[in-house]
């Protein structure tokens, strides 16, 4: 099988679970909130809001891993984070962790993930071909095929 069709394929397998984790947790959220007790203040504020300046640190810095270990070694540990953060939110014993976890988990997934699979996506294609539109498109639309699949 030819190199950039495996890529596609893994692409496209990220974009459906970062679709489906999108809706996942977004379903969760009261859920979790009536779980652990928590108050509208203190759920907005750090559990679902939070969530998001962990999307923005991974965004402000994460050129910073890329630019010292390589597009290819930045995404593996992306994929550790997401792997330690999935299974760590999964087995969460209270707010705080579980929000730990979330933050931690943003950072990678937001944050590093959306900007640098682009990246090295981009060192697979050629704009002779027109492959990188494509690609990019693929993974977008299984990115809103994880979100209709929940």
């Amino acid at each position: 099988m030819n190199k950039l069709y495996r890529i596609a394929i893994i692409a496209a397998l990220a974009g459906f679970l970062f679709g489906f984790d999108t809706v996942v947790i977004s379903g969760a959220d009261q859920q979790l909130q009536a779980l652990w007790g928590m108050s509208d203040l203190f759920h907005g504020t750090f559990i679902m809001a939070m969530a998001l300046w962990g999307t923005v640190i991974g965004a402000l810095f994460g050129g910073f891993p890329t630019d010292y270990f390589g597009r290819k070694n930045t995404l593996i540990g992306i994929g550790v984070l997401y792997f330690i953060s999935a299974l760590g939110s999964g087995l969460a014993t209270g707010p705080y962790l579980f929000f730990f976890l979330q933050v931690y988990w943003r950072i990678g997934r937001w944050g590093l993930y959306d900007c640098r699979s682009n990246l090295y996506s981009r060192s697979f294609t050629s704009r002779a071909t027109g492959s990188f539109g494509r690609l990019v498109s693929i993974q977008y639309c299984f990115w809103n095929f994880g979100c209709l699949f929940v």
